[in-house]
């Protein structure tokens, strides 16, 4: 992008090139591959990058137009279906999962809701080990083995991150919402890609977007939250895999339109996909200064603090204070967004109106990570003039 478009938007290019500049040291040095970046303010794209390799050992170049498994970016996408369903008068933030699935009720979770599921506070486990008819990419297999399961603790009590099963579960309550009529796939493409016009994102690795998709490779061999062989089985997902809280593909231009959507209140042109009324609802701080327990193994590795949890009915959100954030210390207090493990984030700040999308190849330690993704948004913040 002309260095024109960035000063007329209010940054200062010079310190913008800035956030360039540190990713290509971090591909030089062999931390990642590569990575797409794009910044907007307004709508406005003031810089749009493809840096680096798509996959080192082959030497294959990073592109614009490159398809990324999401990891758990795709949790937002689920949330959001999940908030058209409340937005329709079928669901309630407040509906407790047994009431679309009965038998979900077993072993004491009754009182679990959709809105335990989708900020992390349902009491669930986050892994099950041991079952073998859990297939975490099909839903009503998930739902099936957490059904007979116990919870940890009551619901609300504890921040516990789910990094799969709580939002296939999540993901199963839309699909029988909708009479079993769609794949939960459909539901996300028919009411939340195609009317924001995100032609290459899909729940699942279509077979169309295979010749532009980036592997999955873990580069940093660090020992941290998600083994690199968990990792890294994304890989073996199918254009049918319904994983939704982790196993979507998509393109950094996808992902801009509906952050994009968010910051203008739920609307992208012609198509609305949330209220402003809801959407507001949504981006409420509910967890607040609660400890986030998934970054607890950090505190003793890397020497973090405790880490506030700050989500909300669908987001991460910056918060107050100074802690590990994704989103740069520089955020306002009202930033959200989302991550993917080891490689993506996105955000929003409602005060600077900036948008920020960061997908890379090469994925590194999840403290490692985050702590990547704030010095590279602290960049992206520290660049606006006006």
């Amino acid at each position: 992008m002309p260095s024109s478009i960035a000063a007329a938007q209010g940054f200062d290019p010079g310190r913008l090139a800035r956030l360039t500049a540190a990713v290509e040291a971090d591909v030089a040095a062999a931390r990642i591959d590569g990575a797409v970046a794009i910044v907007a303010r307004r709508g406005q794209v003031v810089l749009e990058r493809a840096i680096g390799l798509a996959h080192r050992e082959s030497g294959r170049a990073m592109t614009l137009d490159a398809v990324f498994n999401s990891m758990s970016v795709s949790k937002q996408f689920t949330n959001l279906a999940a908030l058209q369903k409340i937005d329709q008068g079928e669901l309630a933030i407040d509906t407790p999962v047994a009431a679309v699935i009965p038998d979900f009720a077993a072993e004491g979770k009754g009182g679990i809701t959709v809105g335990h599921l989708i900020t992390h506070t349902s009491g669930l486990p986050p892994v099950v080990m041991g079952d073998r008819n859990l297939n975490p990419t099909r839903l009503d297999s998930v739902a099936e083995v957490l059904s007979r399961t116990a919870p940890l603790c009551p619901p609300g009590e504890r921040v516990m991150y789910s990094p799969i099963l709580a939002h296939g579960l999540l993901a199963e309550v839309v699909r029988r919402l909708d009479e079993g009529e769609r794949r939960f796939s459909r539901i996300l493409a028919e009411d939340l890609f195609q009317p924001l016009g995100m032609g290459s994102t899909a729940l699942g690795i279509p077979a169309e977007l295979r010749p532009r998709y980036v592997p999955v490779v873990v580069r940093d061999p660090t020992p941290g939250l998600f083994p690199p062989g968990v990792l890294e089985s994304g890989d073996r997902l199918k254009p049918d895999s319904e994983m939704a809280g982790g196993g979507a593909s998509l393109t950094a231009g996808d992902l801009l339109r509906f952050v994009e959507a968010l910051r203008q209140g739920g609307k992208l042109g012609d198509a609305r996909i949330l209220s402003p009324a809801l959407l507001r609802f949504a981006l409420a701080d509910r967890t607040g200064t609660k400890p986030h327990l998934m970054y607890d193994p950090m505190r003793t590795s890397r020497g973090w603090p405790e880490v506030p949890s700050h989500l909300s009915y669908g987001f991460w959100l910056r918060g107050e204070g100074v802690h590990p954030m994704a989103f740069g210390h520089l955020a306002s207090p009202g930033t959200f967004g989302g991550m993917g493990a080891g490689s993506h984030v996105f955000w929003c700040d409602p005060e600077t109106d900036v948008s920020f999308v960061f997908l890379s190849a090469g994925l590194l330690e999840e403290g490692a990570s985050v702590e990547r993704h704030r010095r590279l948004s602290d960049l992206v913040h520290a660049a606006i003039e006006r």
